[in-house]
């Protein structure tokens, strides 16, 4: 009997967000929630400062009246290789594989929140509750992704189930995965291309275009996490008239 043996391309998974883009319009937000069965944040959840979102976009203001300008930065899980989250855990729930993830194993969590404690960025979040949805939404749950129930730790993942069913399809279909193929939710929702994804390990990506960017930057980058989500800083108006003149 032959065996063959198909070697597997290595990937990595980056995005990448260019700030100077985002209009602060939260289409990812909703694209994120609806895509991931994310539970539904009420009013009293907001008050009690114990909503869930997976992507969330942060406002700043720039500028003195009356020239100020909002400015806004999605932040989401930086899918750190070298992650904080990952040694507390004290039952493996969370973990990096090899394709730049940071893996959350929701079966396996017991719910010591260590993770969420040591995320420096705050995308970790926690089930207090049971996650309801009136009865006119419940046929429209993501059969792809699991529930979380009551006492589960839960982040972004990329839409790793997006990444999954586009390699299966890509193997069955006996062909390569190009760029473009797979697009998280948040990133295909967004109206202005301000979310970037693909795999870094291709040199023809989009996203490795933005490797040698000068105006890339990380969170928080003097804590040497070495995430996988890459910022592209704003566009310095004035810097861009002189370029014009």
């Amino acid at each position: 009997m032959v065996i063959e043996v198909i070697e597997r391309q290595t990937r990595k998974w980056q995005m990448v967000v260019d700030v100077d883009k985002c209009t602060g319009c939260q289409a990812c937000v909703i694209a994120c929630q609806v895509e991931n069965n994310v539970a539904l944040n009420s009013d009293e959840i907001f008050r009690q400062r114990r909503a869930t979102e997976w992507i969330r976009i942060e406002r700043y203001w720039e500028g003195e009246f009356p020239n100020v300008k909002a400015r806004f930065l999605p932040v989401l899980c930086q899918q750190c290789g070298n992650a904080p989250c990952e040694p507390v855990c004290p039952v493996f729930a969370t973990y990096h594989n090899d394709q730049g993830l940071n893996v959350q194993v929701y079966n396996r969590c017991v719910g010591t929140r260590y993770c969420q404690n040591n995320c420096p960025y705050h995308v970790r979040f926690f089930n207090f509750w049971e996650p309801v949805w009136p009865e006119s939404l419940r046929n429209h749950l993501n059969p792809d992704v699991t529930v979380r129930s009551r006492g589960v730790m839960e982040k972004c993942t990329f839409c790793v189930q997006r990444i999954r069913r586009g390699e299966l399809d890509a193997d069955r279909e006996g062909r390569q995965l190009k760029d473009g193929d797979i697009q998280p939710a948040c990133a295909q929702a967004c109206p202005t291309d301000a979310l970037v994804f693909g795999d870094i390990s291709d040199s023809n990506s989009r996203v490795s275009g933005f490797a040698e960017n000068k105006r890339k930057f990380h969170l928080r980058e003097e804590l040497g996490t070495d995430t996988n989500v890459i910022y592209l800083a704003k566009v310095d108006a004035e810097a861009k008239d002189r370029s014009h003149a």
